[in-house]
Order: structure tokens, then C-alpha cells, then sequence
């Protein structure tokens, strides 16, 4: 079966430079330039707008992401893909461990255990991917996050290990 025209859909959407952001990692700490971005006086990055994710909060060792699932998020299935879920965790995960970093100091993913307990689609309104950092040493963090759907259903957890590095 091919599509007809009137079968496609499109997307298109800009973003800034990420490197603005990544100059203000020397200068500012995790939690302040965090809020600079939800506040937007810092440009969001371009995975944000790529993904197409909503507002995001952020406090000392817990973040918060909010995802509204589309048609473009969808795999073959008709649910949001796992790697998009996969994606947001990782968000909430990364940035809940940078809102505890100085200025200067840097993390990465060194892992990411993801649990997917029910799919999640357009009917599922807004999801909300709240992560916490469990634990901080001095090379690396342990966090958590959460997706939960508009009914409150927990739709994926994750646990994840970062690296901290100085830039």
C-alpha cells in the first residue's frame, strides 16, 4: 500500500545554536542554567525542540519534563516509541544530576536501565517525567525518573549511572 498526498503529514522546527548553552557550562552551575532555560533567557536545546517537549522545572536534584505525544512520536504500532520514551528518561535523568553540578563541571550517561510498563499515545495526554538523583559522589551519580501519563499511570521507569567529569 503506498500514501496518497493527502496521507502525509509534516513537521518542520528550528532551534539556536547549541554551543551558546555549552559556553555557559564553565560559567554558570547545573541548577542555574537549568532555570535559565526554563525561563528562557538560554535557548532550549535542539533535541527539545526536535523532540518537540514542553516545559521542564528544575531544582536542586529533581527535574521535571513534560512530553505531549503526537503522530511524529509514534512507531509502527501506533504508540509513542520506546526510544522517544527512552530519550525523555534520560532527560530527567541528566539534568536532574547536572542541577547538582558547579560551574565547570560536566556528566554523561554512563548507563540507562529502562522499564516500559504500559504504551503510551495521543489518548494518553500530557506525560510527565519527573527525575531525582539518588545518589552524588564524587565521579559519579545514580538517578531516577519516571513517566506518568494525564491519569497519573505509570508508564516507564529508569534508573541511570552518570559520569562526572571537570571541562
Amino acid at each position: 500500500m503506498t500514501q496518497t498526498e493527502a496521507d502525509l503529514r509534516s513537521r518542520t522546527f528550528t532551534w539556536s545554536d547549541p554551543m551558546l548553552n555549552a559556553a555557559e557550562v564553565g560559567r554558570r552551575g547545573g541548577l542555574e542554567l537549568l532555570q535559565a532555560m526554563s525561563r528562557g533567557e538560554l535557548p532550549a536545546p535542539p533535541v527539545t525542540h526536535l523532540l518537540g517537549t514542553g516545559r521542564l522545572e528544575a531544582e536542586a536534584g529533581r527535574v521535571v519534563v513534560t512530553l505531549e505525544p503526537r503522530e511524529y512520536h509514534y512507531n509502527p504500532l501506533g504508540t509513542v516509541h520506546g526510544g522517544v520514551l527512552a530519550t525523555l528518561l534520560d532527560t530527567a535523568t541528566g539534568c536532574a544530576v547536572h542541577s547538582t553540578l558547579p560551574a565547570g563541571m560536566g556528566y554523561t550517561t554512563l548507563d540507562l536501565n529502562t522499564k516500559f510498563l504500559r504504551p503510551a499515545s495521543i489518548a494518553s495526554g500530557v506525560l510527565t517525567c519527573e527525575g531525582t538523583v539518588i545518589s552524588k559522589g564524587r565521579r559519579t551519580a545514580l538517578a531516577q525518573a519516571q513517566i506518568t501519563d494525564a491519569r497519573g499511570g505509570l508508564v516507564a521507569h529508569a534508573t541511570s549511572t552518570c559520569m562526572l567529569f571537570e571541562l
